[in-house]
């Protein structure tokens, strides 16, 4: 099973009024963000450090990391309307759209973590990609949910699949596993919840315990 779980909970009827002013409302996030996405940088440059010099990632350095991508796997859920729901300031297990994290491995590839920005070169491709592809799908959300009211399934399954995508990419650039993204959704449960009208969250809140290499 891939070490990050990416999950989405489906509910058709949408707000119409905060859906039109998105944007606004999310702008105290942006601020959030941005701060939090400059200490999390400085936090996976040292974490890459001590695993070329020690092959282990710190479970502190593991646990902050990890938790600034699912606030931020959770902010851009919002924003690109997979929910209504305004996401917690640090993010939250009890959000409809949730990720997982195993926690770190007993030993890391020492190699593997030194070149991860050349191994990487093809994930960023994708996720430039993905992220296009999610920017197109957010803005004919955006259309069908102010006037409808109404979030149509297929159009919210293929957001999961590249925001899923992304956010595992993420995970793994910030060396928190050492394995390849899939591309399909087949290891999570992010496309088989059933239609709700609220969103019952059930994943937990990443951890920074360890976990079977294998």
């Amino acid at each position: 099973m891939y070490p990050v779980s990416f999950a989405a909970d489906y509910a058709e009827r949408r707000s119409r009024l905060t859906t039109f002013f998105r944007l606004i409302l999310a702008i105290p996030h942006f601020i959030v963000l941005y701060v939090w996405g400059i200490v999390t940088l400085i936090l996976a440059v040292i974490a890459w450090f001590a695993i070329v010099v020690t092959a282990r990632y710190p479970a502190g350095l593991y646990g902050a990391v990890s938790r600034y991508v699912l606030y931020a796997t959770q902010v851009v859920a919002y924003l690109t309307f997979l929910t209504d729901a305004y996401p917690a300031f640090g993010g939250s297990s009890e959000y409809p759209v949730r990720m997982t994290f195993a926690g770190p491995l007993e030993r890391y590839s020492r190699l593997k973590t030194a070149f991860r920005f050349i191994l990487a070169i093809p994930l960023v491709i994708l996720r430039y990609v993905a992220g296009i592809l999610i920017e197109v799908a957010a803005v004919f959300a955006w259309f069908v949910v102010v006037i409808t009211a109404k979030m149509p399934r297929g159009l919210q399954d293929l957001m999961v699949l590249g925001e899923s995508f992304t956010a595992r990419t993420d995970a793994y650039l910030l060396l928190l596993t050492e394995t390849y993204p899939p591309a399909r959704e087949d290891l999570t449960a992010a496309l088989t919840g059933s239609t709700v009208e609220q969103a019952v969250p059930q994943a937990s809140a990443p951890t920074s315990s360890g976990m079977d290499p294998g």
